[in-house]
């Protein structure tokens, strides 16, 4: 049996003070400078936190949105919101020690249950989330609408 395997190759470069710019071959450079917490000075500028919750809560979106087209869930709208905290952890580092998600899904009546269990299945399947040595604690809203005609 053949192992996949794949790769996904980044360059950073600086660019002055606490800014880089990320790039990726085939792709639009990112500028990214720390967050004002660490002494950034533009908080407007994504920083590697913020790329660190949104790579989570982005995987766990689209795991989810393919797994529930694979299993047939009418999906109306999905929503992911991520809450990473930064602190001292267990290990006495200073690190990410916990992430809080919120998974909002809107289905058709009668679909709720599998709503949740596919978003419980995107937690245990999503790339990023189950690559991070941290606690992810995920909350799962489920609204029903009827389908539109």
């Amino acid at each position: 049996m053949r192992v996949k395997e794949f790769s996904f190759p980044v360059s950073v470069e600086l660019l002055g003070d606490t800014r880089v710019i990320t790039r990726i071959e085939g792709k639009r450079e990112i500028e990214t400078s720390s967050p004002p917490e660490f002494r950034g000075t533009d908080a407007t500028t994504w920083s590697p936190e913020d790329f660190f919750v949104a790579a989570t809560t982005s995987c766990l979106a689209i795991t989810l949105q393919g797994i529930a087209g694979r299993r047939g869930l009418p999906l109306q709208s999905l929503k992911v919101s991520g809450d990473g905290t930064v602190g001292t952890r267990d290990d006495g580092r200073f690190g990410f020690s916990r992430m809080a998600i919120l998974v909002e899904i809107k289905t058709e009546p009668g679909h709720e249950e599998q709503a949740r269990q596919i978003s419980r299945e995107a937690e245990k399947t999503c790339l990023v989330a189950v690559s991070l040595a941290l606690p992810i604690e995920t909350a799962v809203e489920v609204q029903t609408a009827p389908a539109s005609a």
